[in-house]
């Protein structure tokens, strides 16, 4: 255990964890840094020790749930990979739906789609486009919110189809790479910043 404990090492000191509901579990302390990854220059937040342990797996979906569990959250929209991980969590407690949303080539029906661009490389992601009816109150999730790219293609996209944004939640935010501007007069929520 020692050396499973030396090997993921602690939060950084800069780390900081909201207030939220779910087991009284620091999830920083399962958050692994990893410097150039996945290119020189980036560090990289490994959420993977988090999604092993069931009480830090638990207590992230709890947190990222507790804000919109009384705002009549419809559909949950995630993004792959990670982001599927915790919106189909979340959509499941809060007795949503669950809306894919995948790079290009990976939907097998009509999509639409929107460009983003990452802090190291550009892409498009697709919905299907009868994924969303005009209206329905959709909660945007993905695990960390850095350059705010990706998540602004997805917003893009809810509106193209016509739903109403509900709000746009992230287990980790990185403050210093000012996402959360791309996303300005939106409810923006995050679990752990730093």
């Amino acid at each position: 255990m020692a050396a499973q404990d030396a090997h993921r090492g602690g939060p950084p000191p800069h780390a900081r964890v909201l207030p939220g509901g779910g087991p009284q579990v620091n999830l920083a302390d399962h958050i692994r840094d990893v410097p150039d990854f996945p290119i020189p220059g980036i560090l990289f937040r490994d959420i993977t020790p988090l999604l092993r342990d069931p009480a830090a797996l638990r207590a992230s979906v709890e947190r990222m749930c507790e804000p919109w569990l009384d705002r009549d959250v419809q559909l949950v929209a995630a993004m792959e990979a990670r982001g599927f991980m915790f919106g189909a969590a979340m959509a499941i407690r809060l007795g949503a739906g669950f809306v894919p949303v995948r790079k290009a080539g990976k939907l097998p029906w009509h999509t639409r789609s929107a460009a983003y661009t990452l802090e190291y490389r550009e892409d498009v992601l697709h919905i299907h486009e009868d994924a969303i009816a005009a209206g329905e109150r959709v909660l945007v999730v993905d695990d960390v919110i850095a350059t705010g790219g990706t998540a602004k293609a997805v917003v893009e996209l809810v509106e193209q189809l016509g739903g109403v944004l509900v709000g746009v939640q992230f287990l980790i935010e990185l403050t210093d790479l000012g996402g959360r501007d791309l996303l300005a007069g939106h409810d923006v929520r995050a679990v752990i910043t730093y």
